[in-house]
């Protein structure tokens, strides 16, 4: 056995509000690993819908890596909800056109760039991550947070703005764990050692390398 088959949109026989996000997916923009999957209480399609203010003008990407574990109506705030904020207004007048078309000559609106999540990340239940937000491998987002900054691999956050609850592992533990990269070992390979990925022997991790 290898595992289930990564390129079928429902792993789980009979259940189809859990999906392989990637074989859903149709924006281009929108980059997921293998065996991320996402749960929706209602309708798995409901992922793309809360992809919010992602406009192709702008041109940002959000980028999920693989073995992620996304809940129910978690929602990624893309660029296109910026307005200026270094202006006299932050309303939006060139978008209404009618002699307004040209306010934002030689100007640009902010973006804050890409949202990406790395490999590992399980974000719990209607979370929000923020434009320009980068999270790292192993992370764990709590229920309901907010995301407005960076996090560290294997940390755990939570609240509004999301805040550090606490790191997974020490900090010894977390770079050999970011060095053995297992999400990016081959499907045998894993299956081989599932055990020792349900447990919390890094050692075991290491010497499979």
């Amino acid at each position: 056995m290898t595992g289930p088959n990564k390129n079928t949109p429902f792993p789980l026989a009979h259940y189809d509000r859990l999906c392989f996000l990637k074989n859903i997916i149709k924006n281009p923009n929108i980059i997921v690993g293998d065996y991320t999957y996402y749960d929706d209480f209602e309708d798995i399609m409901n992922f793309e819908k809360n992809v919010k203010y992602h406009f192709d003008f702008t041109g940002d990407k959000l980028i999920i890596g693989k073995f992620c574990m996304i809940a129910s109506d978690v929602t990624f705030i893309m660029n296109g909800a910026n307005h200026l904020t270094d202006a006299v207004t932050t309303y939006p007048f060139a978008i209404f056109g009618n002699g307004w078309e040209n306010a934002m000559e030689g100007k640009t609106y902010p973006s804050k760039g890409n949202i990406v999540v790395g490999n590992d990340v399980w974000i719990g239940y209607n979370a929000t991550i923020m434009a320009g937000v980068t999270i790292g491998d192993g992370a764990i987002i709590g229920t309901n947070s907010v995301v407005t900054k960076d996090v560290e691999p294997y940390a755990i956050v939570g609240g509004n703005p999301a805040k550090l609850i606490k790191k997974r592992f020490s900090e010894e533990e977390i770079n050999d764990l970011l060095e053995i990269k297992w999400w990016d070992w081959e499907i045998e390979k894993i299956t081989q050692n599932v055990q020792n990925l349900t447990d919390n022997n890094i050692a075991a991790l290491k010497i499979a390398l």
